[in-house]
């Protein structure tokens, strides 16, 4: 008998019961009140990963699997041979909703809600990776029904949870650089092909695919190798390109810094791409090889501050205080607050 339905059944003839502490199972037992039952969406590649974490807390357990892909699933099935298995969202929700306390979805941008949502609905608890959703009306969607059903959830960004977006906040508050002005974010992204044109031709689907569920809400079109793996996130219709991608990382330190909130301000210059004999190409299904993002913001507590996002190689300018050949912070993309007292280097 599950569990729901057993405390359902005893609350139901008004008989006392206690749920069972973990130390009355002895160590390395854990009480099914302490168990999160998890359906898993998009299991292969960073879904594993997540999956491996959530594992490792010793208080879950997977009642389902679902990929569009056996081959990027294929290792996750290996290492959990007991774990029912789907390729279509829809049949999980039909079959194990009664089951499962709570999502993950880490499937690509384009699908994120569409899976996320009805599962939500149920009021079920969501991990969904990052970004969140592939556009503003989704992720809005999603705030409004979490907060009408009262579930807990989690965009997958880690370093949200770090101490040193915490130790950022603390020495900002405090005064150490003064009053920030300024911050540049940066991220070496995209390292997959952006600000290319539409590709052209039909190759063979590859054995294990469901290329149709894959699509999900995209417009129908043929497979092509251009799209996977991993590539599918240069294309609008399935990604959300560099900023998309890293942005909710790196962006994270100053939001969550400088109570940032909505920006009063935005403007964006993009690479321009040229073919033949200096013909503007149309990559318009394509996110930009590259591009500059200035946004203002106005804050209670910092007054107003710029931030500015580089991606696809451009970087921003090296800060006064660096020295002759010194770089700022980690290769693949960080941030540099500017204060009135000095400068404060975030790596990603």
């Amino acid at each position: 008998m599950q569990r729901r339905k057993f405390i359902k059944n005893v609350t139901a003839s008004t008989a006392v019961f206690s749920i069972v502490p973990s130390f009355v199972l002895g160590k390395g037992h854990v009480p099914p009140s302490d168990t999160l039952y998890v359906g898993a969406f998009g299991v292969g590649g960073r879904g594993l990963g997540v999956i491996r974490g959530l594992q490792e807390t010793g208080k879950v357990k997977f009642v389902s699997f679902c990929d569009v892909d056996d081959r990027r699933a294929a290792q996750t099935y290996e290492l959990f041979p007991d774990v029912k298995r789907y390729k279509d969202f829809r049949k999980v929700y039909d079959k194990q909703l009664k089951d499962m306390d709570a999502v993950m979805v880490a499937t690509p941008d384009h699908t994120h809600a569409t899976i996320a949502l009805p599962f939500m609905r149920a009021k079920k608890h969501a991990y969904v990776e990052k970004p969140l959703t592939h556009n503003i009306a989704e992720a809005r969607l999603m705030t409004q029904v979490a907060r009408e059903n009262g579930i807990v959830t989690q965009m997958g960004n880690q370093g949200a949870s770090s101490d040193g977006s915490r130790l950022a906040k603390e020495w900002i508050n405090s005064g150490v650089i003064g009053t920030v002005e300024k911050v540049d974010c940066w991220t070496n992204r995209p390292v997959w092909p952006q600000g290319v044109p539409l590709p052209k031709g039909k190759d063979e689907i590859p054995e294990g695919l469901d290329w149709d569920l894959w699509l999900g809400p995209a417009a129908e079109r043929d497979y092509n190798n251009a799209y996977l793996p991993f590539k599918w996130r240069g294309w609008w219709d399935f990604g959300t390109g560099a900023l998309g991608d890293m942005g909710c990382h790196i962006m994270e330190t100053p939001f969550g810094v400088l109570d940032l909130g909505y920006p009063t301000e935005a403007e964006a210059s993009c690479t321009t791409n040229w073919v033949g004999d200096f013909v503007e190409a149309d990559y318009s299904a394509s996110c930009p090889a590259s591009s500059i993002v200035r946004l203002k913001f106005n804050t209670e507590q910092h007054g107003n501050i710029d931030l500015n996002w580089y991606d696809g190689g451009i970087m921003p300018d090296l800060p006064d205080e660096l020295k002759d050949g010194e770089t700022i912070g980690d290769t693949g993309g960080g941030t540099v607050f500017y204060g009135t007292k000095g400068i404060l280097v975030c790596d990603v």
